[in-house]
């Protein structure tokens, strides 16, 4: 079978969802082709370069040329492609990560170029993101609609000459999506509609975490019958092989990395991404999507998990492990600590008092870690109490100057507009961040999306956020009177504008966020 991870998501680091799936069709005797159609559509809209650098007027668009409109043609356009070719090594190379600056008009650059190139579809496209002006990836009709019109697609010469090649190559008999974001979804179901357009014989079976969420919600019901043969929400192994005719063996299975190109990803070496759980081991926080869609916590034995990082690292030769768990637990953390591996590695962890032990972080520090990301969410003891976080303020405190003194950096979250949250609340959050200031290295601010399917959400009166019928969020009438647009004009007139803040924001990497800030730190050491 083939396996494709759609565009479009960050391309710095290889699908893990997909080398998990390919090591547990290997060991179970199926054949299976991977393809990372993200880092191939994306590359496939780059222009060609040809003698003397890249040239406008000109560029491959899926081996399609096209002409930038002339709205587009500014100081900015010419720039970005002139130096593409410069600025893409430039992202991996480990010089660039000295330079904010530098790494922050490499990434706008790139960035502007997939703009351009891909203006003509209707669509506004980056690294990170997909958005189209005329359809929705949260409206199940709309999705039906970019099946039916491919040809609309920014990447459609892309994957009308790729899968055409795998199909002639493998002659499989499936073809499974890996859906994992929205900014993946119309990409995903243009590609399907392909597919049954052109080989109406293939079978074609769709999961991922965006499906396991749709299929999850209350009064689910699949509007793709017909177009997609199999939805598999959860984890996908047991579900491929049942497709094939084949048992679940049971048995600890490592991802296999072998299938993908782990050099060619915008970092400055390669990154090696691992899940050592599924599911959340604290799935107590208020509005928990693991908790309300009710996926079950399923870790893999700490010794397992140290012993696959040692021989996948072993094989892939990679600059930073990413541990990419809802939230590393602390017997993972404990062995990580204890062990020998000494890779730089970081990952999203809980506040806990293990935290604030100076020889444990220490300990942490030695094993390679570079950087934790901590779920704060708020500097109120009150709104953290009721969000079940399960910590309080001094303990988060002690933790963050802990980590400082160990040499570990935090990647800070923050949430702002939950129900039990006004701007007096929410100043408190602010204080608490310009006191630890020195000790936070970055922030991710974010306003609170009150999920479809929370058990909070009855208590709330509550509309449609979007407007579709697979939307995940819910808008929410403020039961404080605390609305988005105030909370907005909070972070933008007031929290980002601090002294002590902005700063910290200025530092943060755009677009690639928490992916490209270890190599930051890593430089800086």
């Amino acid at each position: 079978m083939i396996l494709i991870y759609p565009p479009v998501v960050k391309p710095c680091e290889p699908p893990a969802g997909l080398a998990k799936l390919a090591g547990v069709m290997y060991a179970h005797d199926i054949r299976c082709k991977v393809i990372d159609a993200n880092l191939e559509g994306i590359s496939s809209l780059l222009p060609e370069r040809e003698p003397g650098g890249y040239r406008l007027g000109k560029r491959m668009t899926g081996g399609n040329k096209g002409v930038i409109p002339k709205n587009l043609l500014n100081t900015w356009t010419y720039r970005s492609f002139r130096d593409l070719g410069t600025n893409i090594t430039a992202l991996s190379s480990w010089e660039t990560y000295k330079n904010v600056d530098r790494y922050k008009r490499a990434v706008a650059d790139i960035n502007r170029v997939l703009e351009v190139a891909a203006s003509e579809s209707g669509v506004h496209l980056g690294l990170a993101n997909y958005l189209d002006r005329n359809l929705s990836p949260v409206r199940s009709a709309d999705l039906i609609r970019a099946s039916e019109t491919p040809e609309q697609n920014p990447f459609y010469g892309y994957f009308k000459k790729r899968l055409a090649e795998a199909l002639e190559q493998e002659c499989p008999a499936h073809v499974g999506f890996s859906l994992n974001y929205l900014s993946q979804a119309l990409c995903t179901f243009a590609m399907i509609g392909f597919l049954k357009r052109e080989w109406p014989g293939i079978r074609v079976i769709l999961g991922g975490g965006l499906v396991t969420s749709w299929m999850r919600r209350d009064g689910w019901s699949n509007p793709f019958g017909g177009l997609v043969d199999n939805l598999v929400a959860g984890p996908g192994e047991a579900a491929l092989l049942s497709i094939h005719g084949a048992a679940y063996r049971q048995g600890h299975y490592a991802p296999d990395y072998d299938v993908l190109s782990m050099n060619d990803y915008l970092a400055p070496g390669p990154v090696l991404p691992y899940s050592a759980s599924s599911g959340c081991y604290w799935s107590r926080c208020s509005f928990c999507p693991e908790r309300a869609e009710g996926n079950p916590y399923a870790p893999t034995p700490v010794e397992q998990v140290l012993e696959d990082i040692s021989s996948l690292t072993e094989k892939t030769k990679p600059s930073l492990v990413h541990l990419l768990d809802n939230a590393v637990s602390p017997a993972l953390l404990k062995g990580m600590a204890g062990s020998s591996l000494r890779l730089p590695w970081y990952g999203f962890v809980r506040v806990s008092s293990q935290l604030t032990d100076l020889d444990f972080c220490r300990a942490l520090k030695r094993s390679g870690c570079v950087m934790l990301q901590l779920g704060l969410e708020s500097g109120d003891q009150d709104v953290l109490d009721n969000m079940q976080k399960g910590f309080d303020l001094m303990t988060a405190s002690a933790a963050l100057k802990t980590l400082k003194k160990a040499g570990i950096a935090t990647y800070v979250y923050l949430i702002f507009g939950t129900p039990w949250e006004t701007v007096a609340e929410a100043r408190e959050t602010l204080d608490f961040a310009v006191r630890h200031s020195r000790e936070i290295d970055f922030l991710n601010l974010a306003i609170f999306n009150l999920p479809v399917n929370s058990p909070e959400a009855r208590e709330l009166k509550v509309s449609d956020f979007y407007e579709g019928d697979l939307s995940l969020y819910r808008s929410f009438f403020h039961p404080r009177g605390w609305e988005r647009s105030l909370v907005r004009q909070f972070l933008d007139r007031e929290f980002k504008k601090h002294l002590a803040i902005a700063p910290i924001l200025r530092k943060s990497p755009p677009i690639f966020t928490s992916n490209h800030a270890p190599f930051f730190i890593m430089n800086a050491c």
